[in-house]
């Protein structure tokens, strides 16, 4: 393995861990709510936050709290029912990886979706992976232009 094949793996592992604990902490503000700055420092006092690009997670978090009502009105067409009754992980998951979709352009998309799937079902219910990739699927195919 190469020099930058080995920076583009530890970069990509950064990441998964960015997205890992940012889905973590979204989903305690999705239960008992918390500003974003707050999620952030409780977070970045982690442990684990040191395997994760701490500035990805950041983003993720922020990004997410602040284009909610954006990213529900991407997510709501594709949905079958009503974003409060998603599985909360489910919720989560789709929020984070449709602000990736929408503002990180640099993310290539069969990136997000196959992490969000992920995700999806290492935490959430039983068919949680595919109810997530199918809605992701059709928000991706329903894009057009991606701004950073």
């Amino acid at each position: 393995m190469t020099t930058t094949d080995e920076a583009d793996q530890s970069v990509h592992r950064a990441r998964r861990w960015a997205r890992r604990l940012a889905l973590q902490a979204l989903y305690q503000w999705d239960v008992s709510g918390g500003q974003a700055e707050e999620l952030v420092r409780q977070f970045s006092q982690r442990e684990d936050i040191l395997r994760a690009d701490a500035d990805y997670f950041a983003r993720l978090v922020s990004g997410v709290l602040a284009h909610r009502d954006e990213l529900h009105a991407r997510l709501a067409p594709w949905l079958d029912r009503g974003m409060e009754r998603l599985d909360p992980v489910e919720r989560t998951v789709l929020r984070y990886a449709c602000f990736e979709l929408l503002h990180c352009s640099e993310v290539p998309l069969p990136v997000v979706l196959s992490e969000a799937t992920q995700l999806a079902c290492r935490f959430g219910t039983e068919r949680g992976g595919k109810y997530v990739n199918a809605v992701l699927d059709k928000v991706a195919r329903n894009l057009g232009p991606r701004a950073a």
